[in-house]
């Protein structure tokens, strides 16, 4: 019984991932010392994560059902600009900012969504010629605006400071909190409700998703969607804890976050991933990122690190999953 109980939690989408935050806990805890370990060195890649975490399930949701988005990458940096001009540079109350941010999340959001179900054209392209006209609009805005491409933002609202820019215990952004509610919310969305079937029926087949009477065209632009938005919401945040915004940054998140998605389990062609998997692949990718920072190894293996970690969890995935496929077509085969 115990073994077959372990077979069947190894063909869970999320097993790779969790060998892998397992693996890579237990390397750099060896490597790294009592440091790794301490508050401090916790928080460095906690932190790393949380920032991570809340664009990269959306992200993942999107990738499960077939689509891709980068435009995260501007905007990122798009969103700590507009709260930093709208409440920081012009001085309008902080919900104002607020709103406007993540009201600037959610069109892009439906531009792109919108754009993909309407020409058919891949998502990877129409968020490639977002993500650009995204930059070069924040650019050419700030500089007409504010005549900078970095905007400071001293006072802050207090209740806006402690919700979203503050840190626990001096270490552990506010951030984190925020990340775990939102995991907590995806991980019903995805696995406990009934839109998550609809997801994965988008990433199978969408046209016997459509077939089924599946609302593909709303589902579709609702991911783009929340996919805009938690990038928003991560910029906001990132410019209310740093008191300060600047065009060039978050560009980063592009290839980080779709490291931590697939490094969680999710299939670049669709239809397979979870969302605790991803939660692991998120934690995993930190933990590189940052604990080599506490070793003796040469930072620039960094890189080196995080490419041969990624392929090498693409390989167990893709293993993981065959496992699962097969498991599948051996309980069919039983019952029929």
């Amino acid at each position: 019984m115990g073994s077959l109980s372990l077979e069947t939690l190894m063909r869970r989408p999320e097993a790779g991932a969790f060998l892998g935050m397992v693996f890579v806990a237990i390397f750099f805890t060896i490597f790294g010392g009592v440091l790794f370990l301490s508050p401090q060195g916790v928080a460095s890649w906690l932190n790393v994560a949380a920032n991570l975490g809340i664009i990269a399930v959306p992200v993942g949701f999107l990738m499960i059902s077939g689509e891709l988005d980068i435009s995260i990458g501007a905007m990122v940096p798009a969103a700590s600009m507009t709260v930093a001009i709208v409440s920081g540079y012009y001085g309008l109350p902080m919900i104002v900012g607020i709103v406007v941010t993540l009201g600037f999340g959610l069109l892009v959001g439906l531009i792109n969504g919108i754009i993909v179900v309407r020409t058919n054209v891949p998502s990877l392209i129409v968020t490639m010629g977002t993500l650009f006209a995204i930059a070069g609009l924040v650019l050419f805005l700030s500089i007409i605006l504010t005549n900078s491409t970095s905007v400071s933002m001293p006072n802050i609202e207090p209740w806006a400071k402690a919700l979203f820019g503050s840190f626990i215990g001096g270490t552990y952004q506010v951030l984190v909190v925020w990340w775990l509610l939102f995991t907590a919310a995806f991980f019903y969305f995805l696995h406990i409700s009934p839109w998550g079937n609809w997801v994965y029926a988008l990433g199978g087949d969408k046209s016997s998703a459509r077939n089924a009477g599946i609302p593909t065209d709303r589902l579709t632009i609702g991911l783009f969607v929340l996919s805009s938005v938690s990038a928003a919401f991560v910029g906001m945040c990132q410019t209310l804890l740093f008191n300060s915004a600047q065009v060039s940054a978050g560009q980063s998140y592009i290839f980080n976050t779709i490291i931590s998605v697939v490094v969680g389990g999710v299939l670049l062609t669709g239809g397979f991933g979870s969302v605790v998997g991803i939660f692991f692949g998120t934690i995993t990718f930190a933990i590189v990122n940052q604990g080599i920072y506490f070793t003796d190894f040469d930072r620039n293996l960094s890189s080196l690190i995080i490419g041969v970690m990624l392929l090498v969890a693409v390989l167990m995935n893709n293993t993981f999953r065959k496992m699962a496929l097969s498991a599948t077509t051996k309980k069919k085969g039983a019952t029929a």
